[in-house]
């Protein structure tokens, strides 16, 4: 079992920044890969960003690359998503999400994540 935390959310002026931690705990966290999540009101769960293992592949989202940077403390047991120049319509509450099935294919899709974080709520304002 992997147990996952997020924390960092709140609500953030349009432009502003934000930063998410996911505190994992339980089977080997640097063996995984390891995504964000996020879901706003109506609309599908829909991937943001990931990284493998050893944080060397990443992968982004369109709607958030070049604002969003995902990282990993593997020490720390901790992934974050450093998040800029926000939307409003990057509302959503964000879910950190852990693959047991590959170390280095940074899969988009939900059902490739067996661990799962409760979410954090992220708001941005206009």
């Amino acid at each position: 079992q992997v147990q996952l935390v997020e924390s960092g959310g709140g609500l953030v002026q349009a432009g502003g920044s934000l930063r998410l931690s996911c505190a994992a705990s339980g089977r080997t966290f640097s063996e995984k890969v390891m995504g964000w999540f996020r879901q706003a009101p109506g609309k599908e769960r829909e991937f943001v960003a990931g990284l493998s293992w050893s944080g060397a592949i990443t992968n982004y989202a369109a709607s958030v690359r070049g604002r969003f940077t995902i990282s990993r403390d593997n020490a720390k047991n901790t992934v974050y998503l450093s998040m800029h120049d926000l939307k409003p319509e990057d509302t959503a509450v964000y879910s950190c999400a852990a693959s047991t099935r590959h170390t280095n294919y940074v899969s988009r899709t939900t059902a490739d994540y067996d661990y799962w974080g409760q979410g954090a709520q992220v708001t941005v304002s206009s």
